[in-house]
């Protein structure tokens, strides 16, 4: 169906008339929202609607930015070719995106979903989250902080102010290992949009990182399950396009609202989740860096706890002021924990050499 402009009608109006019009019954519209934690006057209201602005929000931040210098599961790698976090989300954002496509759900919300999921991520990637895990007298969840990013850190404190639906996706986007489907319908995000970035984090990391572990030379192709590989194909593109097919024909097939996969798929997916973590993430190459990894987030946050926040101003590293409050532990936490889950891997990488390692000198 082509959408003509009409005349006399607000675009706002009209885009909101065609979501109504083309869009599935299951799909999230904009005018249905429930809205940001603050209202706000939308600048540019007349031709963005709520969703397309979250996106916008998104890509601008800087936190966003800093994912290109982020791991993915290779930690700084030589290569220009290997994943790193920017790429992983933006892969993701397309899979997500053709799949929203095919069942006529929200894009715009989608893809929001799909660029804000791992703004909360460490620098290593999970070597640093599972360090922060064990440090942070609360805990620290990669998930629960991407939506503490957008709600309080970026925009110099001010938070993103997304729509809920937005920051239910990103805040219900990991899986861990747990079921690739879930059947406690809680754990799921409330949109079924939210529910396709999901999926489709699942089966874009499966596949690039399989795909990066047969560049680094990890893995070889005779060392591919046979048994998996004829589920989903011998090629990358192959791969993804069988996996995102067979849940697009299942999901329609089924009609009620809810994600399908064939069974064969799911345990083909399943199958090739569980390779990954026996084969590539626990490959002892993989391993060891991730250990160097844990201690230099380690020795920073204790270092931080300890003397107060080390920053670079004109190419100078000073501390900053611990401010008020800084004597009460939790805030102390709080704060060291929120700077070092922010910085990228060189960034940490050169705070660790500035403070830990000794600097050539000579005496004039």
């Amino acid at each position: 169906m082509s959408f003509v402009p009409v005349i006399g009608k607000s675009i706002k109006t009209q885009l909101e008339d065609r979501e109504e019009t083309i869009l599935s019954p299951f799909a999230a519209l904009n005018k249905n929202s429930s809205g940001r934690h603050v209202e706000e006057e939308e600048e540019m209201a007349d031709i963005r609607l709520p969703f397309q602005r979250d996106r916008d929000r998104i890509t601008h931040s800087k936190t966003f930015r800093r994912l290109k210098h982020k791991t993915q599961v290779f930690l700084a790698p030589t290569g220009d070719h290997y994943r790193t976090r920017l790429t992983h989300v933006l892969e993701v954002s397309q899979i997500a995106r053709t799949i929203a496509s095919a069942l006529c759900l929200n894009e715009p919300l989608t893809e929001a979903i799909a660029l804000g999921h791992d703004l909360g991520h460490t620098p290593f990637g999970h070597a640093g989250e599972v360090t922060l895990n064990d440090l942070h007298p609360s805990g620290f969840r990669h998930y629960v902080h991407s939506l503490r990013v957008v709600d309080f850190l970026e925009n110099k404190g001010k938070g993103l102010n997304l729509t809920f639906e937005v920051r239910n996706g990103i805040v219900r986007h990991s899986k861990g290992r747990n079921d690739i489907l879930p059947k406690d319908k809680s754990e799921c995000a409330v949109t079924l949009e939210g529910q396709v970035v999901r999926l489709a984090d699942i089966i874009g990391y499966v596949n690039h990182d399989l795909d990066d572990a047969l560049r680094a030379g990890i893995l070889e192709e005779k060392d591919m399950p046979a048994d998996i590989m004829k589920v989903v194909g011998n090629r990358h593109s192959k791969r993804i396009g069988t996996m995102v097919r067979d849940l697009i024909i299942e999901t329609l097939a089924a009609d009620d609202g809810d994600l399908h996969i064939s069974e064969g798929m799911l345990d083909a997916l399943t199958a090739l989740r569980k390779f990954l973590y026996e084969r590539v993430y626990t490959y002892y190459r993989v391993h060891n860096e991730f250990v160097k990894a844990q201690r230099i987030v380690r020795d920073l946050y204790n270092y931080f706890m300890e003397n107060g926040i080390l920053r670079i101003r004109d190419r100078e590293w000073e501390y900053g002021a611990k401010g008020e409050g800084w004597s009460d532990e939790k805030v102390a936490h709080r704060k060291v924990c929120d700077y070092v889950a922010g910085m990228t891997d060189r960034y940490a990488l050169n705070l660790y050499q500035h403070i830990f390692l000794p600097e050539p000198w000579s005496v004039k």
